[in-house]
């Protein structure tokens, strides 16, 4: 159990210093910005209680407002998240019985689901952000290309961390 913890703690570390470091600072043609740390929210084990999963996505949440100075919008954008993971999940992938492996991957659950699965996460918390952003429907064209844009940038920076985290088949 500690080492899955020290695994899980590694990638939060990670994920938080590359997007305050590295992601916070790309921002492609005035509209895409990359909002890659959801990943672990993402990866988080589908056997996770779902108070467990809300405090952990309200803690990175709150860990990337205080570094990006974003006034609690990750907080709040990451704890619904973390209520709307698992019938997301499930709207793709209905039986948890099935798995061999609690942890959300291609090598677990297949790349067509991983990528509607991730998909849809994607762009609920890239709505859910900008939306909290703007929190206005006065430019509904730019709000709509901003998330656009951003859930294209995020699922792809997404799906290649995927592609080096999960194991190769032989």
């Amino acid at each position: 159990m500690s080492k899955e913890l020290i695994k899980y703690a590694l990638i939060f570390l990670a994920l938080v210093l590359s997007q305050v470091v590295v992601f916070n600072h790309i921002c492609l043609f005035g509209m895409a910005i990359p909002l890659v740390f959801i990943y672990f929210i993402i990866k988080l084990p589908i056997t996770l209680g779902v108070n467990w999963l809300m405090t952990l996505s309200f803690f990175l949440g709150l860990t990337i407002d205080i570094f990006a100075n974003t006034q609690g919008m990750n907080a709040l954008a990451c704890t619904v998240l973390a209520v709307l993971r698992n019938p997301v999940l499930h709207l793709y992938f209905p039986r948890q019985d099935d798995l061999t492996n609690p942890i959300p991957s291609v090598h677990t659950l297949g790349l067509p689901v991983f990528m509607k699965y991730a998909g849809t996460m994607v762009v609920i918390y890239c709505a859910l952000f900008f939306a909290i952003e703007a929190f206005t429907f006065f430019n509904p064209l730019r709000l709509a290309l901003r998330i656009v844009a951003s859930s294209v940038l995020t699922f792809i920076i997404i799906l290649a961390f995927e592609g080096f985290s999960s194991p190769s088949r032989k």
